[in-house]
C-alpha cells in the first residue's frame, strides 16, 4: 500500500503562486492553464498504432492534433525516446520500432520535425518526453534484447530479468543522457523535455535484480549507504540535464512527471524529487494522480495537497488518470464523468497548479462514456499557457490602438509576438479568454468589454489594454 509522506526534516516552503491570475484596470483576468495530453508511442500504443505506412500515419497524428485544437488543449508530451531508440535520427540511439516495424530503420521521413511542425501550425506546444534509462522490455529472460546501438558500451548497460537500463551508477551514463537531451534541443525546436517516472527499476515489476555492489564499491565512496549512493546517481544525472539545457536552449522548459507517492519514489525508484525542486533543477514538476478523489491508499485530494506543499520552486501541474474513464477494471467513480469535473474543480482551485495532462491521446479520440464530451465543456475556453521557464525573448510590447470599428475589435503590435483578446461580460466578474491569435483584428458580436495583451514566445505576456465596450 502507498502512504503519503516526506522526510520529517523538509520545511514547509514558503513559495508564492507561480502563475497568479493576471490583474490590471481592475478587471479580473482568468487563470493561466497549461492543457496537454500524454501521447504514447512505446509499443505504439497511441501512435502510430502499428501503422507503418507514412501517408497514414501523418494523417493519424493529424487528426489527434486537429481534435486537440478543437478542445482548446494546447501543448502535447509526445514520447520520443521510449526504450532506449529514438523518433528521430540520433547518433545514440536506433530508430523506434514503433515507426516502421524494424528497430533501427529509417523511416524516410523527418519524424520530429513533421510532428513539431504540424503542433506548431495550430499553436500547441511540442514537450519532447523522454525515458530517460529504460532501454528495452521483456517478459523473461527466454527472450533476448534487442542488440545495443553501435554507440553503447556494454559496461553502461544492465540487463535485470524483464527490464534493460542505462546503469544509473556509471559517469558516462550521466554525460551520455545530458547529450542526448543536448542533442535534441539543438537539432529541433522543441519547447521541453520531459522525464517520466522510471529511474531505478522497480523489484516488484523488474524481475531478477542484478546487483549493483559492485557499483558501489567503485563509485560510493563518501556514501554511508547503497541506497543514499543510488540516490545521489539520479540527482547527478537530473543536474547534468538542467545544466546541458541552461547552456544549449535556456528557453527550454524542463520537466518530470514522477509517481504521486514521494515514499516510493525516494526508497523504490531512489529519485528525490523534492530535492530537484529544491535546487531549482526543474522548471515544472507534473506528479501522475492517477487516483480517484477518496481513494483508500492513494487519494487524488491528499496527494494534490502534498504536492502544493512541497513542489517547490518547480510549477505544478498535475497529470489525469483519463484511460479509468469507462474502464470496466477501473472503481466506479471512474463510470462517472462527474469525477473528472471534481478533480478539475480541486485543482483549478488550488493557486499553485498551473495546469494538466491527460494520459492519454487514444482516449481522447475514444470518447468512453463520453468523457471527451464532459471535457469539451470543461475546457470550452481558450487558455493561456503560464511563463514556465527562463525569460530568454525580448519583454513583449504592448497593444496598442485598441478599438472597435464596424464590428472588428483592431490593435497594434510590434515584435515577434501573438494577441491575447480576452472578454468582459460585466467588469465586475472575471473575464475569459475570447482568443489568441497571430492577426490584429478579430470579429465581435457578442456585447460586452475587450482587452488585448501580447504574449512572446516564452509564455510572456504584456500588460492588458484598457476595456474596450461593444454594445
Amino acid at each position: 500500500m502507498l502512504v503519503n509522506g516526506c522526510k520529517k526534516d523538509s520545511p514547509a516552503p514558503e513559495n508564492p503562486e507561480p502563475n497568479p491570475p493576471t490583474t490590471g484596470n481592475e478587471l479580473v483576468y482568468p487563470k493561466k492553464e497549461m492543457r496537454a495530453v500524454w501521447l504514447t508511442t512505446a509499443w505504439g500504443l497511441d501512435w502510430p498504432q502499428e501503422d507503418y505506412n507514412v501517408a497514414s500515419q501523418k494523417q493519424q497524428y493529424i487528426q489527434y492534433l486537429d481534435k486537440f485544437k478543437q478542445l482548446n488543449i494546447n501543448a502535447i508530451f509526445f514520447q520520443v525516446k521510449p526504450m532506449g531508440d529514438a523518433f528521430y535520427n540520433s547518433p545514440y540511439e536506433p530508430w523506434s520500432v514503433a515507426i516502421t516495424g524494424v528497430r533501427g530503420k529509417d523511416p524516410g521521413y523527418n519524424v520530429l520535425k513533421f510532428l513539431i511542425d504540424e503542433a506548431h501550425a495550430r499553436d500547441i506546444e511540442f514537450h519532447a518526453w523522454m525515458n530517460p534509462y529504460r532501454i528495452a522490455t521483456r517478459a523473461s529472460t527466454g527472450t533476448a534484447y534487442p542488440p545495443l546501438h553501435s554507440s553503447v558500451k556494454p559496461e553502461w548497460v544492465v540487463s535485470h530479468e524483464k527490464i534493460q537500463i542505462y546503469n544509473p551508477a556509471v559517469p558516462e551514463v550521466r554525460q551520455r543522457l545530458a547529450d542526448i537531451v543536448k542533442d535534441i534541443i539543438t537539432k529541433y525546436d522543441v519547447d521541453g523535455i520531459l522525464f517520466d517516472d522510471y529511474f531505478y527499476p522497480d523489484p516488484s515489476t523488474a524481475g531478477q535484480m542484478v546487483s549493483d555492489q559492485t557499483d558501489f564499491q567503485q563509485y560510493g565512496s563518501g556514501y554511508s549507504s547503497i541506497q543514499d549512493f543510488r540516490r545521489a546517481n539520479v540527482n547527478k544525472t537530473i543536474e547534468a540535464v538542467h545544466d546541458a539545457i541552461l547552456a544549449t536552449k535556456p528557453a527550454v522548459v524542463f520537466s518530470i512527471s514522477p509517481t504521486p507517492n514521494q515514499n516510493y519514489n525516494y526508497n523504490t525508484l531512489y529519485a528525490d524529487v523534492t530535492k530537484w525542486c529544491q535546487e531549482g533543477w526543474l522548471d515544472m514538476v507534473m506528479p501522475q494522480l492517477y487516483q480517484e478523489i477518496g481513494n483508500q491508499s492513494n487519494d487524488f485530494q491528499s496527494n494534490l495537497s502534498w504536492w502544493s506543499q512541497y513542489n517547490y520552486k518547480a510549477a505544478l501541474m498535475i497529470a489525469y488518470g483519463y484511460y479509468k474513464f469507462g474502464d470496466p477494471a477501473a472503481s466506479s467513480a471512474f463510470q462517472s464523468t462527474a469525477e473528472l469535473e471534481k478533480q478539475f474543480n480541486l485543482t483549478r482551485k488550488n493557486k499553485k497548479v498551473v495546469g494538466n495532462a491527460l494520459y492519454s491521446a487514444k482516449y481522447i479520440m475514444l470518447n468512453n462514456i463520453g468523457i471527451t464530451d464532459k471535457l469539451a465543456t470543461i475546457f470550452n475556453t481558450p487558455s493561456v499557457i503560464p511563463f514556465l521557464g527562463r525569460a530568454i525573448a525580448p519583454a513583449p510590447a504592448e497593444a496598442s490602438n485598441v478599438r472597435i470599428e464596424n464590428g472588428l475589435l483592431k490593435w497594434s503590435t510590434s515584435g515577434n509576438v501573438r494577441s491575447v483578446v480576452y472578454y468582459f461580460s460585466d467588469l465586475k466578474k472575471e473575464g475569459q479568454v475570447y482568443a489568441l491569435t497571430k492577426e490584429n483584428s478579430i470579429s465581435v458580436n457578442t456585447p460586452g468589454y475587450y482587452s488585448v495583451s501580447t504574449l512572446n514566445v516564452d509564455n510572456q505576456e504584456s500588460k492588458p489594454s484598457g476595456a474596450i465596450e461593444k454594445k
